[in-house]
């Protein structure tokens, strides 16, 4: 009758079914299962943290940065692009697309130490003057771009302390202070390989916008030069050739005079 006092005003008195539910403890929710693996992994020491502070290092990406060159020229090596100069561009490509395809191509190509004038006579044999000049060009800042883009963010880090030579300091001082007009003069005059320009531009502190458009306008004369020979190289005696022949042999002329008269100025910065 415990439940009828409690009704009628009298001292409340727990029901031995309440005393009972009170008493049961709840277990706890069991705890996840950490196998070692995860916890190699989660640590704060783990494999995963190793890993990003691995690929963060100015070295590893320096090693990235290598494997994805040596696997360019590798494929290079395997399709030959030389041979669009004997097979032709693909048949089933045509007018602007052509184009537009070549221009990524040859991007591609000079990221992958291709020689840049076995890829404007290819446009100018492909394509013509005109439309192989545009595709030659886009491509070559396509290229060069891709190339600074590579070397800036994977080698500029590891590289930098390095440069401790004499003509090392010097290079990276003209391109750091004087960017727009050492690019504009290196593209201008052959001799310097378009690689090693674009790679030696990233190592430094050349902006983009100006190692860009140097190159854009820089190579316009010796582009359009080999391209013009490419697209006449069927007729070697036309006025056409022989002057797009003169345009390619004196300016690599002036440049070895030059470069020999200014050789004592490379000092360091």
């Amino acid at each position: 009758m415990l439940d009828a006092t409690t009704r009628s005003g009298g001292t409340a008195t727990a029901t031995p079914r309440a005393i009972a539910t009170e008493l049961v403890v709840r277990a706890p929710a069991p705890a996840p299962l950490i196998t070692p693996a995860d916890s190699a992994v989660t640590a704060p020491g783990g494999l995963a943290a190793r890993c990003a502070r691995g690929l963060r290092s100015p070295w590893s990406r320096f090693a990235l940065l290598v494997t994805l060159l040596a696997a360019a020229a590798s494929s290079v090596l395997l399709f030959e692009p030389q041979k669009l100069l004997s097979d032709g561009w693909p048949p089933q490509l045509g007018g602007i697309s052509a184009a537009a395809v070549f221009a990524v191509a040859y991007g591609l190509c000079t990221v992958a130490f291709v020689p840049r004038p076995l890829l404007n006579l290819a446009a100018g044999a492909l394509f013509g003057s005109q439309w192989g000049i545009g595709a030659a060009l886009v491509g070559t800042v396509l290229g060069a771009g891709i190339a600074f883009g590579l070397g800036r963010v994977l080698g500029q880090d590891a590289l930098r302390p390095l440069l401790r030579g004499r003509l090392l300091k010097a290079a990276d001082g003209q391109l750091s202070r004087h960017g727009m007009r050492s690019m504009l003069a290196a593209r201008l005059f052959p001799g310097v390989p378009f690689w090693a320009a674009n790679y030696c531009a990233a190592v430094s502190r050349m902006g983009w916008v100006s190692f860009l458009v140097a190159t854009a306008v820089g190579s316009i004369p010796n582009t359009a030069a080999y391209v013009v020979a490419g697209a006449r190289a069927s007729s070697p005696t036309s006025p056409a050739f022989l002057i797009a022949m003169a345009c390619i042999t004196l300016p690599a002329l002036v440049g070895a005079v030059v470069a020999w008269r200014k050789r004592h100025h490379l000092r360091p910065a």
